[in-house]
């Protein structure tokens, strides 16, 4: 299974690419998409630059499913609005090319790689040069990226043994606090 992960951020959204073999992790690829091209005021030409980037790299690698990092409030509200229009940018870029996607906080990720929800960008990118046996550091928002896709490496075997173990059925029939019946 192959996986890609999102990093978003505004100015640089990362990417990650990795491959899951059983109980092994192969790395891929990563890097970073920069709207640096686009003037700093000009946000729908820096949301088209992150669309199209996305879009090229989940071409280009062909993964079988995707995770993005979930954004929450920050201090600075506006801040937090335009890295959620730069979120959404790569979320239908995905989507837009079926692939599944899964979202998973910074804390989640951080927890799944480095064993605390607390640790600092400079212990994700140590962590994931040992997980994936790369020569070097990989840069901050790739590592993010990368670390997004090994959590789902990991997360998506347990999602896929609940759901076979709880194979549901739609009900069609359902009655509300009422009494009413449908």
């Amino acid at each position: 299974m192959r996986i890609l992960g999102i990093d978003p951020g505004l100015r640089t959204t990362g990417f990650g690419v990795v491959d899951v073999d059983g109980q092994h992790l192969h790395y891929v690829a990563s890097g970073t998409i920069k709207t640096d091209a686009a003037d700093i005021g000009h946000l729908p030409a820096r949301l088209k630059i992150i669309f199209d980037g996305v879009r090229e790299v989940a071409a280009r690698y062909e993964p079988h499913c995707a995770s993005v990092e979930i954004v929450f409030v920050n201090v600075n509200p506006q801040s937090t609005l335009l890295l959620g229009q730069a979120r959404g940018a790569a979320l239908t870029a995905l989507v837009s090319g079926n692939l599944d996607v899964a979202e998973y906080t910074a804390l989640q990720m951080k927890k799944a790689i480095v064993g605390h929800g607390q640790a600092r960008k400079e212990q994700v990118q140590e962590m994931i040069m040992r997980l994936l046996k790369l020569p070097g550091l990989p840069g901050k928002d790739a590592a993010d990226a990368l670390g997004l896709a090994v959590c789902h490496a990991h997360a998506a075997k347990s999602f896929a043994a609940i759901e076979r173990a709880t194979q549901r059925t739609r009900t069609t029939r359902a009655q509300f606090k009422a009494g009413r019946t449908y």
